[in-house]
């Protein structure tokens, strides 16, 4: 998905504890997610779908990235 990331309002989760070393989130129009990081916010950044992001946020929920024990 490509979109105009250009004026979009970024933000860390509440979790970051205002660090540097995070990643940044913005809602884009059409529904789309960008996903870029904090130290380089003119870098590159991914943009995932509706579909996509929820897919991710919905593994994230039940623990599907946590990491191994």
């Amino acid at each position: 998905m490509k979109a105009d990331l250009s004026g979009v309002n970024w933000f860390k989760s509440s979790h970051s504890g205002g660090q540097t070393d995070c990643v940044e989130v913005a809602w884009l129009a059409g529904g789309g997610v960008g996903v870029r990081d904090s130290k380089n916010s003119t870098g590159p950044a991914l943009v995932f779908t509706p579909g996509e992001w929820d897919a991710f946020a919905a593994g994230v929920r039940v623990g599907q990235f946590d990491r191994p024990a």
